[in-house]
Formats: C-alpha cells, structure tokens, sequence
C-alpha cells in the first residue's frame, strides 16, 4: 500500500520562507548593533586618553606661561602633575598658627583669581573634576618632645585649619572679586584638605620614602592640586575591557 506524505501547500511554503527570512533578518540586526557598539567602544578607548593628554598638556603651557614670572617671588613651583605648591612656610602662616599672613594674602590676591581663570576657561572648565586645596606639615610640633602620634594629631588639626582658612579667604575676599558664577563653581568643586606631616618632603622636593631624611622647612606646604575627571573616565575604560 503506497503512503503519499502530505504536501505543503504553496501558502505553507511562502510562510516557511517568511519566517526564515525574519529570523536572518533579526540576527543580521544584533550583529550590527554588537558592531556598532564595539565600534564606539573602541573609539572611546582611543578618544578619552588623546583628550586626557591634550588637557594636561594644555594646563600645564597656561600655569606655567601665566604664572613663571611669579612663581620665585612667591616661593612656590608648579610639579610636574600640574599641583602649584607654595613652600615657604614663613610667607603662608606664623608657627602653629592657621591664620593666613598679609604675604600669602596678597600673594592669593594676585594668584587666585588668575588661576581661576585657567580653571573655568572653555578649554577645561568640563574636564575638572575637583581642585584640592592640601595642607602640609612637618613631622615635628613646634620643636616640642611630645609623642610622634600627638605631633601628627596636632598637625592634623592645624592642616584642616589652614585650608579651611585659606578656602573661606578665597571666597570671601573682595580683592579677588570673584562673580557669582565663580563662586558656584568655586564651592561645587574646590576641597580643602589636611594632610598633617603624611606626606613629607626632602630637600629636592619629592616625597620622603624608607626612612629618609625630611625637610622640614620644605614640607611645611598648601598646594593647589587640580584632579580632571578625565582619569575617571579612562578608569571606567579599563574596567569594561
């Protein structure tokens, strides 16, 4: 007995071929969507450093072009991470104390709102993330014999003190004749910071490491030290990868 299979009728067929045709459809859709992301992935990989480059480098020329005629009278430098220290503590304050002296003043009177002006300048007003004010110490409390746990605690408060000083000068003063816009900004992205005698110096100006010597001169400091968000983004690169 002969058994014929059913055929499919010529609508069955169309549907089949409908259906298949949708599908490759779908899958050529996602392929491009997977490309096109990995495109811009890529692209961004490539973008975000060139412009951290080109930030850094741009501030680095404007700092230093705008304030190396400056810099010796001040007793300050610019480091190479773009921070600018001022380093000569009897200009800043008077031993053991956090207010600002007539010096500095008039020293943040001249730097300040030049300064600012780099910072919130279209070149690189979006690419800032904050700007810390850091204050210094040296390990020492005023010459005194007292624990190095009590000298570091005693320099940790006249730090904060110093920065907050110099921070509450900066917005208040009406020689640097900051604008409302400025002052927004000035509060939405300036830290002021004590860092005690954690982070001393030695006599050429880089970090004391494995027990050397200290200059304690030198490491009485306030630094401006800008940090971009740039690094953030190049950080959220990496961690995608």
């Amino acid at each position: 007995m002969n058994t014929q299979l059913p055929q499919k009728s010529s609508h069955q067929k169309d549907d089949y071929w409908i259906s298949l045709s949708d599908m490759m459809t779908s899958l050529m859709m996602i392929f491009l969507l997977i490309s096109v992301i990995y495109m811009i992935k890529v692209q961004d990989s490539v973008k975000v450093p060139q412009i951290y480059k080109q930030t850094m480098q741009g501030l680095s020329e404007a700092l230093n072009k705008e304030f190396e005629k400056d810099l010796k009278k001040w007793g300050a430098v610019i480091d190479k991470d773009l921070t600018v220290r001022f380093q000569q503590p009897d200009i800043l304050f008077a031993t053991g104390s956090a207010e600002l002296s007539d010096k500095f003043k008039n020293i943040l009177d001249d730097f300040f709102p030049r300064y600012m002006k780099i910072m919130m300048s279209h070149e690189f007003k979006n690419n800032i993330e904050e700007i810390r004010i850091e204050g210094h110490t040296s390990s020492k409390w005023n010459n005194s014999t007292i624990s190095k746990e009590l000298a570091y605690f005693n320099n940790m408060k006249l730090s904060q003190e110093r920065t907050r000083a110099t921070l509450e000068y900066l917005i208040n003063s009406k020689k640097a004749n900051l604008s409302l816009e400025e002052k927004i900004w000035l509060m939405k992205h300036f830290r002021a910071i004590g860092f005690s005698s954690a982070k001393p110096l030695k006599s050429n100006g880089s970090y004391v490491t494995n027990g050397e010597k200290e200059d304690s001169l030198l490491s009485q400091r306030v630094e401006f030290r800008v940090r971009t968000n740039i690094e953030r983004k190049v950080a959220d690169i990496v961690e995608k990868k």
